[in-house]
C-alpha cells in the first residue's frame, strides 16, 4: 500500500503498454461485491516500472479515501483502477502506469473531499451537464430557479399520476386551455376593433401600394357587421357552433362563392378573437358545419378571338391601346398595367418588369416582349411617368373599355384579353411552366383552366395581330391635352 504523498514521482516514470496505443479511460459500474477478492487474487504480481519495482495490487490513499491499482497480466493487457463511490464499485482501465496513477490520485482527493462526481459514468456526467444548461436556460426565460433535484422530483411525481402515453407537456397544455381567462367582449365591439386594426392596411403609403386592397377591406367590413348585427347583445364568448350554423343558413340566397367569402372572413375574425383571449383556446368554433367551404363550379374561361383583338387595337385611342396590348400580348392583369411606369416597360431590354409592389401576387416576374407587342410599343418609346394617367382605377377604365366594346358591337368577356394571352400562349408552346411564369399563376391553375381551349393555328393568328401600318405618325401622348 502506497500513500498519496509517496507516489508523486511515479507519474512521470510510467511506461506505455508495448504494442498498444493509449486508450481513453472507461468507467464500469459494478454492484457485485464478491468480484473484488477474485480480481485481487488474480493480479498479485511484481512489475518493474522504470527503475523501480512496483507490487500490485497497489493501494493509493488520501486521508480515509483509497483506490486500488491492478497491474497488467497475461489476462489483462491494461492497468486497472478500482474504487468505491456512490455505494458502487467502479473499475477503469488505462494503457500506461502514469495514467492510472494520476487518475488514482485525483480519485482519492475527490473522494476525500466528499465529491461524488467520480461515481458518474461518462454518459451520466454528460447528462448532468446538459441538465445544468437546461436549468440555466429555464432561469433566463422565466426568472425562476430550480435545482436538478427539484425538477426531476417534480417531473416524477407528475409522471406517476399521468395515464400511460400522455406526456407532462400535453397535460400542462390541456390545463391551460381549460383554465385560460377569457375577457368578455361584446361581439359588435370586437368586430369594430378588428376592422379598426385592418383599416390602415388599406391606405397606400407614398410610392407604395396598400398592404390590403381597399375593396377587400370594404367587403370584409360589410360581412362582419352583417354577422354581428344578427346577434345583438351577444359577447364573443357566447358564440357557439349552433349560432354559426344559423348564420350560414341565413345566407342561402347568395352564391356558393359569396358564402365561402363570408366563411373565410368569419374564420379569420374568430382566430383573431382567440389570440385576444375573447375566446378560449379550445373553442372549436371553426369545426361548425356552417363554416365548411362549399365546392363551387368554376366559371368557364372566356376570351376574345384574334379578329376581336384586331378591332379593339385598331379602334382604341392611344392610351387605351397600350393597355389592351399589354393585357393581350403580355398577359398582364388590368390592375398591374395601371400600376406600371414606362420604365417598367422599357427599362429592361425585351422584357416588361412587374415588380413585387405592382404584381397582384406580390411576386416579381419578367414578361418577354414578343415581336408583335414590340411593334405596338414603338410609338411609346421615350415616354416617362405612369403608363396610364387618364384612369385612376380599374372601375373607371372598365367603363371606358365597355364603351369601346359597345361601339364595336363586341360581347364583353370578363378578363378576356388576359385569358386570351394565357390560352393562346399555352396552345402555342404547350409548356404550362413557361406560361404560368409569364402570367403569374401556378402551373396547376394553367392546367386546370386553360388547357385544350385553343389550337396552335388559332394561337398563331392571335400573336400575329400587328399594327396594320407604320405607327411613326401617331401623335406622342405627351402632346395630348397640351
Amino acid at each position: 500500500m502506497v500513500e498519496l504523498a509517496d507516489t508523486r514521482d511515479l507519474g512521470s516514470r510510467g511506461e506505455s503498454c508495448a504494442g498498444s496505443s493509449p486508450v481513453a479511460p472507461t468507467i464500469f459500474a459494478e454492484q457485485n461485491e464478491s468480484s473484488r477478492t477474485t480480481d485481487t487474487d488474480q493480479t498479485q504480481n511484481l512489475t518493474e516500472i522504470g527503475s523501480r519495482k512496483v507490487k500490485f495490487p497497489q493501494v493509493i490513499r488520501h486521508r480515509k479515501a483509497e483506490a486500488t491499482i491492478y497491474g497488467r497480466t497475461a489476462s489483462y493487457s491494461h492497468y486497472r483502477l478500482s474504487y468505491r463511490a456512490g455505494g458502487k464499485r467502479h473499475l477503469r482501465t488505462f494503457a500506461t502506469y502514469s495514467e492510472v496513477l494520476e487518475a488514482a490520485k485525483n480519485v482519492v482527493r475527490e473522494l476525500a473531499d466528499g465529491s461524488q462526481s467520480v461515481a458518474l459514468t461518462s454518459k451520466e456526467a454528460s447528462d448532468a451537464l446538459a441538465i445544468r444548461d437546461a436549468l440555466d436556460a429555464y432561469r433566463r426565460d422565466t426568472g425562476r430557479s430550480l435545482t436538478a433535484l427539484q425538477s426531476v422530483t417534480a417531473y416524477l411525481d407528475a409522471a406517476k399520476i399521468l395515464p400511460s402515453g400522455i406526456s407532462l407537456t400535453d397535460m400542462a397544455q390541456g390545463y391551460l386551455r381549460t383554465v385560460a381567462v377569457v375577457s368578455r367582449k361584446l361581439l359588435s365591439e370586437a368586430v369594430e376593433s378588428f376592422l379598426e386594426m385592418r383599416r390602415p392596411k388599406a391606405a397606400p403609403l407614398p410610392g407604395k401600394r396598400p398592404t390590403l386592397h381597399p375593396t377587400y377591406v370594404k367587403d370584409t367590413s360589410r360581412y362582419l357587421r352583417e354577422f354581428s348585427n344578427m346577434f345583438p347583445g351577444h359577447a364573443v364568448a357566447d358564440l357557439n357552433r349552433d349560432l354559426l350554423n344559423l348564420y350560414a343558413t341565413s345566407r342561402a340566397d347568395l352564391s356558393a362563392k359569396s358564402r365561402n367569402d363570408r366563411r373565410t372572413t368569419l374564420g379569420m375574425f374568430i382566430r383573431w378573437c382567440s389570440r385576444r383571449d375573447y375566446l378560449p383556446v379550445n373553442h372549436r368554433l371553426l369545426e361548425a358545419d356552417g363554416l365548411r367551404k362549399e365546392t363551387t363550379d368554376s366559371a368557364p374561361i372566356d376570351f376574345y378571338r384574334h379578329g376581336e383583338l384586331r378591332a379593339l387595337l385598331d379602334n382604341a385611342d392611344q392610351e387605351m391601346r397600350v393597355v389592351i396590348a399589354l393585357q393581350s400580348l403580355a398577359g398582364l392583369r388590368l390592375e398591374e398595367v395601371l400600376r406600371l411606369d414606362w420604365n417598367d416597360v422599357f427599362g429592361r431590354p425585351e422584357h416588361v418588369e412587374i415588380s413585387s409592389s405592382k404584381s397582384k401576387t406580390r411576386q416579381r416576374r419578367l414578361v418577354e416582349i414578343s415581336p408583335t407587342l414590340e411593334q405596338w410599343l414603338i410609338p411609346y418609346r421615350g415616354m416617362e411617368g405612369k403608363v396610364v394617367t387618364r384612369w385612376k382605377s380599374a372601375n373607371t377604365y372598365t367603363q371606358a373599355f365597355t364603351k369601346l366594346l359597345r361601339s364595336l358591337k363586341l360581347h364583353p368577356r370578363r378578363n378576356g384579353l388576359r385569358h386570351g394571352f394565357v390560352t393562346f400562349h399555352l396552345a402555342m408552346h404547350a409548356n404550362e411552366g413557361l406560361t404560368s411564369a409569364l402570367a403569374g399563376n401556378s402551373p396547376t391553375v394553367i392546367h386546370q383552366h386553360y388547357r385544350g381551349l385553343a389550337t396552335k393555328a388559332e394561337a398563331e393568328k392571335w400573336f400575329a395581330v400587328a399594327p396594320p401600318e407604320p405607327t411613326e405618325n401617331i401623335v406622342p401622348m405627351l402632346a395630348i391635352g397640351e
